[in-house]
C-alpha cells in the first residue's frame, strides 16, 4: 500500500522532476560545509579560519533563506531562483579561484555563495498544492520530502570526497555550486514553476511573521534545530570515546535512517483531523526519543537508540509543512516555508556550539542531555501555546466553510 501510494504520487505529472530537481539542487546543503573546510585547509588556512568561513556560510544561508522566499512570492519563481542560483555558484567559483587571501575576497565569496542560495525547499512545498490534485497527496510530497532529505546529508559528502579524489578540492567547491544551478534549473524550467503565482498579499513589513501561529511553529523548529546539532555533535563525542571516526559515522547514519524510516511510514498513511492537533502528538514522540541517548550504551543500543531519535523527526517536519501552510499570510507561503529553514539552519548551528560547549565539561551524557532538553522545550511550545496554533486565522488567508469552520487551504489554485 505504501509503495502504491507513492508510487501514484510520483507518476503525477511533474511530481518526480520537481522533487528530483529540488533535491539535486538542494545537494550544496549536504556538501558545502565540508568543501569549504577541506579546500580551506588545502590553501594553508587553519581549523579557526575554515571553521568560520564555513559557520558564515550557514549564517547567511539563513539570513537569505527568507529574503529571497518573499522575492519568490512577489515577482515568481524563475526569475528569482535561476539569477540566486547563478550567483551562488559565482560565489563558490570566486572563492575556488581566490582561496583564504586575500581574507576580505574570501569572506565576500562565502557570503554571496550562502545568501543567494535559492529557496528551493520552500519553493517546492509552495507548488505542491499546483501539482497535486487532492490534499492526501500534498501530505504524502510533504512527508517525502521530509524523508528524502536525509540522502542530501548522506550523499553531500560522498560527492565531495569523491571530486577531491578525482579532480581537486577547488574542484568540489566549484561542482558545489554547479549541481545548484542544475538542480535549480529542472525546476524553474517546469510548467508548474513557470506558472505558479502567490496569492494577492496584504503589503506589511513582517511579510509571513505577521502570522501569530507561523512564529510559535518556528519557535518549535528552532528548538527542534538545536536538539538536531546537538545530538551531531554529541555524535562525534560518543565516537572518540566508542571507536572513533566509523560509530561517529554509523550513530549519524543510524538516526537519518530512522527519519527516512519514519517518513515513509507516515506518509504511507491517510490521516484524520487537523494537523496542529497531530502536530502535538508527534512532537511528544520525538521528546520522548532523545532521553535515552543520555544513558550512552555500547554501540549497537546505541544505533537502535538513535533509530528511535530519527524516527518521529520526517513525521514531525512533514506535519509541520502542512501546519505552515494553513498558517502563513496569503501570498508568503515561499516566504513562510523559508524561515522553517532559517529557524532549523540557526537552531542546529546554535546546538552544535552549545553542545560542544557542554560535552567538554560534562562529557558525551551532557551532550546528549541538550538534545533532550531542546526537544522537550520545542513540545512545551507547541503544549502551551495550543490556542494560537488551533486554528488558521482568517487574516492568513484560509477559507472558511459554510459551517464557519476553518478548512485547510493550497497555497495556489491547482494549475491544469
Amino acid at each position: 500500500m505504501a509503495a502504491t501510494g507513492y508510487g501514484e504520487l510520483l507518476r503525477t505529472r511533474y511530481a518526480a522532476r520537481l522533487l528530483g530537481g529540488t533535491l539535486l539542487g538542494r545537494l550544496p546543503n549536504g556538501m558545502s560545509a565540508l568543501a569549504i573546510v577541506l579546500f580551506l585547509r588545502s590553501q594553508g588556512a587553519g581549523y579557526g579560519l575554515a571553521g568560520t568561513l564555513s559557520a558564515l556560510f550557514g549564517l547567511a544561508v539563513a539570513i537569505g533563506q527568507p529574503l529571497l522566499g518573499r522575492a519568490v512570492d512577489k515577482r515568481g519563481q524563475p526569475r528569482v531562483m535561476a539569477a540566486a542560483a547563478l550567483l551562488s555558484a559565482a560565489g563558490f567559483a570566486l572563492l575556488a579561484v581566490t582561496g583564504p587571501e586575500p581574507l576580505p575576497v574570501a569572506v565576500a565569496a562565502v557570503l554571496l555563495a550562502g545568501l543567494a542560495t535559492p529557496p528551493l525547499e520552500g519553493g517546492l512545498r509552495a507548488l505542491w498544492a499546483s501539482v497535486l490534485p487532492r490534499e492526501d497527496q500534498v501530505q504524502k510530497a510533504y512527508a517525502l520530502d521530509a524523508a528524502a532529505q536525509e540522502v542530501l546529508f548522506t550523499v553531500g559528502p560522498l560527492l565531495v570526497t569523491a571530486a577531491v579524489a578525482t579532480a581537486s578540492e577547488a574542484a568540489a567547491v566549484v561542482l558545489t555550486g554547479l549541481l545548484g544551478v542544475a538542480g535549480t534549473l529542472v525546476v524553474v524550467t517546469s510548467r508548474p514553476s513557470r506558472q505558479w503565482r502567490a496569492q494577492a498579499r496584504e503589503a506589511h513589513w513582517l511579510g509571513a511573521l505577521r502570522s501569530r501561529g507561523l512564529v510559535v511553529l518556528l519557535c518549535a523548529c528552532f528548538f527542534i534545530g538545536i536538539a538536531l546539532g546537538a545530538f551531531s555533535l554529541a555524535a562525534v563525542a560518543y565516537g572518540d570515546a566508542h571507536g572513533g571516526d566509523s560509530a561517529t559515522s554509523y550513530v549519524l547514519a543510524a538516526n537519518g535512517a530512522g527519519a527516512l524510516a519514519g517518513g515513509l511510514a507516515y506518509g504511507a498513511r491517510r490521516w484524520a483531523g487537523v494537523p496542529e492537533r497531530r502536530l502535538r502528538l508527534l512532537s511528544l514522540g520525538l521528546a520522548a526519543c532523545y532521553p535515552p541517548l543520555v544513558l550512552v550504551p555500547g554501540l549497537g543500543w546505541m544505533l537502535l537508540l538513535a533509530v528511535l531519535s530519527g524516527f518521529f523527526l520526517a513525521p514531525t517536519l512533514a506535519c509541520g509543512f502542512l501546519v505552515v501552510d494553513r498558517h502563513a499570510p496569503a501570498g508568503t507561503v515561499t516566504e513562510a516555508f523559508s524561515w522553517v529553514v532559517t529557524a532549523m539552519g540557526v537552531g542546529a548551528a546554535l546546538g552544535t556550539a552549545v553542545a560542544g560547549l557542554v560535552a567538554q565539561h560534562g562529557g558525551t551524557r551532557a551532550g546528549f542531555g541538550v538534545s533532550a532538553v531542546c526537544g522537550v522545550v520545542a513540545t512545551l511550545v507547541l503544549l502551551l501555546t495550543g490556542r494560537i496554533l488551533t486554528v488558521p486565522n482568517l487574516e492568513t488567508g484560509a477559507e472558511k466553510d459554510r459551517n464557519g469552520s476553518v478548512e485547510p487551504r493550497f497555497s495556489t489554485t491547482h494549475q491544469a
